[in-house]
């Protein structure tokens, strides 16, 4: 079967995982609403496309943090990449290199930052969780600056696990021929096996609940790296992140993992942006499935976005091929909405080219004769 969109990978990767993995990539928190939202606020927003501008030469380049890419798509931290398949991490960095984009390592990563910059050049980012022991955190963050990874992404919604319901019925667990390499040589790379899932009991075991807004300035003390706060849902920590020192948010809301009854990180986005005033970008991530949904994104005031569970599936389905032909297909989806839309530029993208659900104004009652 010719795969023509990115959702498509997700039935194949269905079939090929075992269950407890297909669970645990594609499950969101308790009722999983907020899962679905992520998507279907997506079909809330309608296009204002213009007409007859020559449209013949279109330029998606960008650049985050000072670093030219090719596009404003970008790959997500997704954790234990290995599950989904033998090549895992590497095989995903390869992708996102060979597509002239940037790929987040997770924490939580089946192979380790020195592993992941072994496969060659590219511009990468080291997704943190703040361990409680932070001589961890600390030697970790160290690692990754040696590694060549360019920006720290620090997520801030995770003090606990959110209840996710599928990975307590399976009793989620590592495979035991898996390890976090990151934390190896620490004895934290592997997951015991607990009586409901077993990475809920890891995290209450080893993340700082005590994790807060001095934290982030703590990192500014042991880093270089500019630092991504990623979790913002709201323009009161918008505004409290950019004090903080941050260098730009991405609003999450951890693929509908933490939280539920959250909104879609599309429907959070132009607060955020509001919020920030222009002072640091703002990126997404979530509920991404289509070319046009970028484009959404960038008209609400995203600087560019990442997709999480479109490559773990991709990579289960064909490894390394699957992850190219994902970031192939959004660009070349991308690229048609621009033209179809009048922009041959990112920054021609604008408010304009939208129409969304909250923008109508509301009927006023009408007068009692």
């Amino acid at each position: 079967m010719e795969i023509t969109n990115v959702t498509e990978y997700d039935a194949i990767a269905k079939q090929k995982l075992p269950k407890m993995v297909y669970d645990y990539y594609a499950s969101g928190a308790e009722d999983q609403w907020t899962l679905q939202e992520n998507r279907n606020a997506f079909s809330r927003i309608l296009f204002r496309p213009r007409i007859l501008i020559d449209v013949s030469k279109i330029d998606m380049t960008t650049t985050v943090l000072g670093f030219k890419i090719s596009m404003p798509i970008m790959i997500a931290p997704t954790a234990m990449q290995k599950m989904a398949h033998p090549e895992g991490e590497y095989a995903t960095a390869r992708a996102a290199s060979a597509a002239g984009t940037i790929m987040t390592l997770s924490s939580w990563a089946t192979s380790s930052v020195e592993e992941v910059a072994s496969t060659g050049p590219g511009i990468r980012f080291f997704q943190l969780y703040v361990y409680k022991d932070r001589h961890v955190v600390a030697q970790l963050v160290r690692r990754a600056e040696r590694a060549g990874f360019k920006a720290i992404a620090l997520t801030v919604d995770t003090p606990r696990l959110g209840r996710r319901e599928a990975d307590i019925k399976n009793r989620f667990t590592l495979p035991p021929f898996l390890a976090l390499k990151n934390f190896e040589g620490l004895d934290l790379g592997k997951m015991d096996r607990a009586d409901d899932s077993g990475l809920a009991s890891y995290v209450a075991g080893q993340i700082d609940r005590t994790l807060s807004w001095k934290d982030v300035k703590w990192l500014q003390t042991i880093t270089k790296l500019p630092i991504l706060v990623k979790g913002v849902l709201t323009a009161e920590d918008t505004r409290i992140a950019i004090q903080s020192g941050a260098a730009g948010i991405i609003v999450s809301n951890h693929g509908a993992r933490q939280l539920d009854y959250v909104p879609a990180t599309i429907m959070a986005l132009e607060e955020v942006v509001k919020a920030a005033q222009g002072r640091v970008p703002v990126f997404l991530d979530g509920g991404v499935r289509r070319g046009t949904d970028v484009f959404k994104a960038l008209a609400l005031g995203a600087s560019g976005i990442f997709i999480g569970r479109p490559v773990v599936f991709s990579l289960a389905a064909e490894g390394e091929a699957g992850v190219r032909k994902v970031l192939s297909m959004l660009r070349e989806e991308f690229e048609l909405t621009m033209a179809l839309s009048g922009c041959r530029s990112l920054k021609e993208i604008t408010r304009e080219h939208i129409v969304t659900e909250w923008d109508k104004p509301h009927p006023r009652p009408l007068p009692r004769l």
